[in-house]
């Protein structure tokens, strides 16, 4: 058993008993902590190969020329696959770059999956739609409304041929991304697969395909089957308006419905149910819907139906029957209901900006997710930081400015940096003039002034402006920079498109041009003073040099004729 040695020769095993150290505890201790510090150096070890690597020049040119060959050549398989992977690396390596996250982004799906052309082929706007089914049911499992798959997320893509988007059977709420979505038909016939190999359930959809069909104006459902929605949906007296949430939803349609919508007769009592306007729909002993022209809509409403049914079984578990509760009044109260799928967004986006309904709240939870490292991939409207305002006076801003980097900037920018500040150079060219303008501050004089000193602030051009001058540049960031705000911008592509028609018709012309006047005859004030007669040439001459001067004009004259 010991090779190397002699068979008589072999060494006694010593009995635990006559350790030395055997039953010392500093020794059990340092024997138990062994593990623990190799692990510890292992990690060690691991974080500085890690650290070497990203601190490597090598490692950062072969990351420039893997983005720049990407942005040259377009989309490729392996160099978006190899970015993706870097990407995850450093998100994962790199706890520090989501303080808000609770958890490991190892942990975490991510909602957004459609890289580059390995999706399907996706129709216009079909790429924000997928992310926000997908967010929408990450939110459902967040929130624990996510029962098993009963929850249910549909969303139509497109009017004309009817496509829908469904999660497919088999995939908790936890689970769902964009790619995975399957594309079906009014019928529920699947149209485009997805990532996944599962079918939608074709019976559960064939309840919204039935609210698609009565209702055009529908753009997605939310369905629940929550125990506090199933609750009020066994109710016979219904959802009580006894709390603001239930006063936000409007009107609410009651359906008897029966696992599902197949037959002609249940398809007509259901568009009598819900009428033409109605977006709540309670089905009896099985749950509740919300209608939405909009997904941050039917969100929003889900939301409020939920918070009312939790409200109204708390209250009747507490008061120990209806006849107990004080039930609300809509007409009396002065809760906003009924808004339809357009507001006002108030002061805050200007007077002529709309908002639809519940799409600041969806935002507010699309950053939530993005921070908790689900990667959305939803297209934000509205800035989280308000930008801020621009003087208005015509000295500090010039009519026409160019822009150029400034010279206070550290010389050691990264090249991934120069690179960016290069394309929004390049991206901003023509907007500028060739001039470069610059505020400076001249010196005039004054005529009996005591100082005789006085500074005027004007614009010149940068060849003009000596070098000891200061000034102020200008920089064009947006290419809207000098429109108007709170303007439409469709009427600035409007008038943009009509300014160039007149370029290539060349029927250019001053404006409107007033017809007021056009009749008036002005009245002659009083006449201007005669112009002053040029000096008279022979008021310096004396009589003699005049008598001198008319006989040498006879001469001529004598001699000419």
């Amino acid at each position: 058993p010991f090779p190397g040695l002699h068979p008589s020769v072999v060494p006694e095993p010593i009995p635990p008993h006559a350790h030395p150290r055997g039953e010392e505890p500093e020794f059990l201790r340092a024997r138990s902590g062994a593990g623990d510090l190799r692990q510890d150096f292992s990690l060690m070890e691991q974080k500085k190969r890690v650290t070497m690597i990203l601190q490597s020049p090598s490692f950062r040119e072969e990351l420039e020329s893997l983005i720049q060959e990407q942005m040259k050549k377009g989309n490729n398989s392996s160099h978006v696959w190899a970015l993706r992977q870097i990407a995850d690396f450093m998100a994962t390596t790199s706890p520090a770059a989501l303080p808000t996250s609770p958890m490991g982004l190892a942990s975490v799906t991510p909602i957004n999956d459609l890289h580059g052309t390995e999706g399907p082929a996706l129709a216009k706007g079909e790429r924000l739609m997928r992310c926000k089914v997908g967010s929408i049911h990450r939110l459902l499992d967040l929130y624990g409304w996510a029962q098993l798959g009963h929850a249910a997320v549909t969303l139509r893509v497109s009017k004309e041929q009817e496509h829908f988007l469904v999660a497919p059977q088999g995939l908790a709420c936890s689970e769902v991304t964009a790619a995975s979505l399957v594309k079906v038909n009014v019928l529920g016939a699947v149209v485009e697969q997805g990532s996944t190999g599962f079918a939608p359930d074709a019976r559960s959809f064939s309840l919204h395909a039935a609210i698609y069909a009565a209702r055009p104006d529908i753009r997605c459902i939310v369905r629940l089957h929550t125990p506090a929605a199933a609750a009020v949906s066994a109710m016979r007296c219904g959802l009580l308006p006894i709390s603001r949430a239930a006063l936000l939803l409007g009107d609410v349609a009651y359906f008897d419905f029966r696992g599902e919508v197949e037959d002609e007769a249940d398809r007509v009592e259901l568009q009598k149910c819900l009428g033409p306007t109605c977006k709540i729909l309670v089905l009896r002993n099985h749950g509740v819907l919300a209608l939405g022209d909009t997904a941050e809509e039917a969100f929003y409403s889900i939301f409020h139906l939920q918070a009312a049914c939790e409200v109204q079984v708390s209250a009747l578990a507490s008061a120990g029957g209806a006849e107990n509760l004080i039930v609300l009044e809509r007409a009396e109260q002065r809760v906003p209901h009924g808004l339809g799928a357009v507001r006002r967004a108030g002061t805050t986006f200007g007077p002529l900006h709309k908002s639809r309904l519940g799409e600041h709240e969806f935002e507010a939870l699309m950053r939530m997710l993005d921070n908790l490292g689900y990667r959305t991939g939803y297209t934000y409207r509205y800035p989280f930081v308000q930008e801020k305002s621009k003087p208005k006076s015509d000295v500090l801003i010039p009519a026409t400015v160019t822009a150029f980097v400034f010279e206070e900037e550290p010389a050691g920018t990264p090249t991934l940096r120069q690179h960016a500040q290069k394309q929004q150079k390049e991206k901003t060219r023509w907007l500028n003039t060739p001039n470069t303008y610059t505020r400076v501050n001249l010196a005039e004089e004054q005529q009996g002034s005591a100082s005789g000193q006085r500074t005027k602030t004007t614009w010149l051009r940068a060849d003009e402006v000596e070098k000891g001058s200061s000034g102020t540049p200008i920089r064009i960031e947006n290419p809207n920079q000098f429109v108007p705000l709170y303007t439409d911008p469709q009427e600035v592509l409007e008038m943009r498109n009509k300014i160039r028609e007149q370029n290539r018709q060349d029927v250019k012309s001053a404006g409107p041009q007033s017809q007021l006047l056009a009749s008036v005859i002005a009245e002659t004030s009083q006449e201007a003073p005669p112009e002053p007669e040029p000096p008279n040439p022979f008021s310096q001459l004396t009589d003699q040099e005049l008598e001198e001067y008319k006989q040498e004009v006879e001469r001529k004259k004598r001699l000419e004729g």
